[in-house]
C-alpha cells in the first residue's frame, strides 16, 4: 500500500492559456478512498490521468509512496485503473479478461488461476468465469473490470467514472459493492466522478475541482454542514442549497423578502471589514421550517411544484416582497427550495411562510465567494 502526493501539479494543454490542473496540492492516504468530484471541465479525469501516467505534468511533482513518478511511465507506476467503459476484451472469457495483465508480466498459470479465483469469489463471479463480456449485464461487466484490477495487486487503485454507464438502480448498489471492497482489501483509491453523491457516500474524504483548482477537501459532512466558499455549498447538496446576496442593515440583519434574518455579530464585522454592505447568504432546504405569518424571521413564498419522494417532499416556491422586486436583494433564480412534510404537502399556488431555523445559515463573502465566520 501507499499514500499518494500531488504538489503543485500542474498541467496545461497545448494551445490552451488556463491550465486544466492548476498547482493541485492533495495528499492520499495509505489505505484512504478520496473521491474527485467537480462539474464537466473541472479537471478531476485530468488530475487522476496525471497520476496514471496518462497526461504530462507540466510543472510539480506526483509521489506514490516514496518514489516521484512524475516522469515514469504507467506501466512501472504499479497502479490499476478502471475505466468508465469497462475496456474489456470482447474475444476473451471472463477469467482471460480478468487474468490477461499478469499473463503480459509473466506470471506462472497456477498463480493466474489462484488470483482470478480469488477475485472471482470476491466479486461474485465464479459462476461467469468462461463466459464473454457480451453474454453478461453491465454491472457484471463492471464487476470483471474491478477484477482485473484486482488480481494486479496494485499500491493503487484508479476509478475514472466507473459507474456512469449502469442505470440509476444498479449505480447504486455497486457503488455500495465497490466501497465494501475498497475498505476490505485497503487499498488507496483516488476515484473520480461527476455525481456529488456518488462522492458524498462512498469517500472517506472529498476533493471538490472547479476550473482545475481545489476548492476544498474534507469529509463529506464536514463539506456539507462547513463549504469553504460559495460554490462548494452551491455544488455539494441535493436539491441545492438556497443562495442568494442580501443587503446587511445597519440593525445587523439580511433582508429575505419581508423577513429579517438576524447574522452574528461576526458575520456583521466581516463583512464591515470588507468595507461591503451585502453578505452571500445560504440556507439549505431542510433548514427551512413552515411559520406563521406573524412569526419572527417569516416570509412567504407561493407554491410552483411540490416534488413527492415518498420518505421525502420538496417544495419549490416563488419568494415574494421586496426580495423578489428589490434588484439590491439577488435570490438564486428567485427560487425557494424547501423541505417539507410528506403527505401533508401545501398545493400549487398556496402562500406558505417559511423561516430559517437557529444556526440553519451560511454566511460568505460577496466579494471572495469565501466563507464568513458564523
Amino acid at each position: 500500500m501507499a499514500t499518494v502526493t500531488f504538489d503543485s501539479a500542474t498541467r496545461i494543454y497545448p494551445g490552451t492559456e488556463n491550465p486544466a490542473v492548476d498547482s493541485l496540492d492533495l495528499e492520499v492516504g495509505d489505505g484512504e478512498f478520496v473521491v474527485l468530484v467537480g462539474p464537466s471541465g473541472s479537471g478531476k479525469s485530468t488530475a487522476l490521468r496525471m497520476l496514471a501516467g496518462l497526461e504530462d505534468v507540466d510543472s510539480g511533482t506526483i509521489h506514490i509512496g516514496e518514489r516521484d513518478v512524475t516522469n515514469i511511465p504507467p506501466k512501472d507506476r504499479d497502479i490499476a485503473m478502471v475505466f468508465q467503459n469497462y475496456a474489456l476484451y470482447p474475444h476473451m472469457s471472463v477469467a482471460d479478461n480478468m487474468g490477461f495483465a499478469l499473463k503480459i508480466a509473466g506470471v506462472n498459470k497456477a498463480d493466474i488461476r489462484k488470483r482470478v479465483g480469488d477475485a472471482a469469489k470476491l466479486l461474485e463471479l465464479e459462476d461467469y468465469l468462461t463466459r464473454k463480456p457480451k453474454a453478461l449485464s453491465g454491472g457484471q461487466r463492471q464487476r470483471v473490470a474491478m477484477g482485473r484490477a484486482i488480481v494486479r495487486e496494485p499500491q493503487v487503485f484508479l476509478m475514472d467514472e466507473p459507474l456512469s454507464n449502469l442505470d440509476a438502480k444498479l449505480r447504486v448498489s455497486t457503488r455500495t459493492q465497490i466501497a465494501s471492497l475498497q475498505r476490505r482489501l485497503g487499498i488507496t483509491t483516488v476515484y473520480v466522478t461527476h455525481d456529488q453523491i456518488e462522492a458524498m457516500t462512498m469517500g472517506d474524504r472529498v476533493c471538490v475541482l472547479n476550473n482545475g483548482l481545489l476548492q476544498q477537501v474534507d469529509t463529506p459532512l464536514s463539506l456539507y454542514d462547513k463549504p469553504a466558499n460559495v460554490f462548494v455549498a452551491g455544488f455539494i447538496g441535493s436539491p441545492a442549497m438556497n443562495i442568494g446576496t442580501f443587503v446587511v442593515g445597519e440593525d445587523g440583519h439580511a433582508t429575505l423578502g419581508n423577513a429579517k434574518i438576524p447574522l452574528g455579530t461576526s458575520t456583521v464585522d466581516a463583512v464591515k471589514a470588507e468595507g461591503s454592505d451585502q453578505v452571500v447568504l445560504g440556507f439549505r432546504p431542510e433548514s427551512l421550517e413552515p411559520a406563521g405569518e406573524e412569526a419572527e424571521g417569516a416570509f412567504p413564498v407561493v407554491v410552483d411544484v411540490v416534488e413527492e419522494l415518498g420518505s421525502d417532499a420538496y417544495l419549490y416556491g416563488e419568494a415574494v416582497g421586496p426580495a423578489a422586486t428589490d434588484p439590491t436583494v439577488e435570490l438564486a433564480n428567485r427560487t425557494i427550495i424547501a423541505r417539507v412534510e410528506p403527505r401533508n404537502e401545501p398545493d400549487k399556488g398556496q402562500k406558505v411562510y417559511l423561516k430559517i431555523k437557529a444556526g440553519g445559515e451560511h454566511c460568505f463573502s460577496v466579494k471572495t465567494g469565501e466563507r464568513l465566520p458564523s
